[in-house]
């Protein structure tokens, strides 16, 4: 379903009528720090920026009719960050969510989260499951937030669940399959992405969806997050649509 939006999409950007899109992208949102140390501002500015850049893409995934956008918004390595800076990037997100919610509605997009979120605190985790409760009805975009999130921790806690089906007698070894670990993943109830986007040049996963990624087209950008707009997301679903997938084969 595609929803009127405030997005404005440059000519030159504008994807083709007849072109693809990928049913999920997932976003490694690097930069924020740097592009506000660029500035000489504090990095909780660069932050801010961010979430900007968030309603942008977010808003430009409704309009091209992509179904699902899962973003890295914070990893369980981002604890031993200054204790100042953990406590403002809650709560920016606690603001986001509040704030946003007019514009989630409007884009009919459905706010879910993922990783260990019973740790987060009790303020933004009440802010994030009251958001996720109110835009549940919504059948566009799924947003997915990647919040307290780890690759890893996210396989652990997969197999502690099959190790417990095993323990139960309801699986035994030699029944088991990849299958039986996807239905404990975080994401078992969307598509494994497509394409995944990282700014700021970094050239590694950084314990984002790991699993999933295992066929993804990735694409990277020098742009620091602050600066990716609703027109780099085109550009990046351009050359994505140049690539050929042949998940191993010819």
């Amino acid at each position: 379903m595609i929803v009127q939006s405030s997005v404005t999409l440059e000519p030159a950007t504008e994807l083709h009528e007849n072109s693809p899109v990928p049913r999920h992208i997932a976003i490694i949102m690097d930069g924020n720090g740097r592009w506000a140390k660029e500035r000489g501002l504090p990095r909780v500015n660069g932050h801010s920026s961010g979430a900007h850049a968030l309603r942008a893409v977010t808003e430009t995934c409704c309009v091209l009719g992509v179904e699902c956008l899962t973003v890295y918004a914070f990893s369980t390595e981002n604890w031993k960050r200054p204790a100042e800076e953990v406590s403002a990037l809650f709560g920016l997100l606690e603001h986001f969510l509040e704030s946003e919610l007019p514009t989630l509605q409007q884009n009919n997009v459905k706010l879910r989260a993922i990783g260990r979120l019973s740790e987060l605190p009790k303020s933004t985790l009440h802010a994030l499951e009251g958001t996720i409760q109110k835009t549940t009805a919504n059948d566009g975009l799924t947003l997915i937030l990647a919040i307290n999130y780890s690759g890893r921790t996210e396989l652990e806690d997969a197999i502690r669940a099959v190790c417990r089906e095993v323990a139960q007698g309801t699986l035994t070894p030699e029944e088991f399959n990849q299958a039986h670990l996807q239905k404990h993943l975080y994401t078992r109830d969307w598509p494994d992405p497509d394409l995944l986007i990282r700014t700021s040049g970094e050239m590694r996963l950084s314990n984002f969806l790991l699993w999933q990624l295992s066929y993804t087209e990735l694409y990277v950008t020098p742009k620091r997050w602050p600066d990716f707009t609703g027109n780099d997301l085109v550009e990046a679903i351009k050359e994505f649509n140049q690539r050929q997938r042949r998940y191993g084969g010819l």
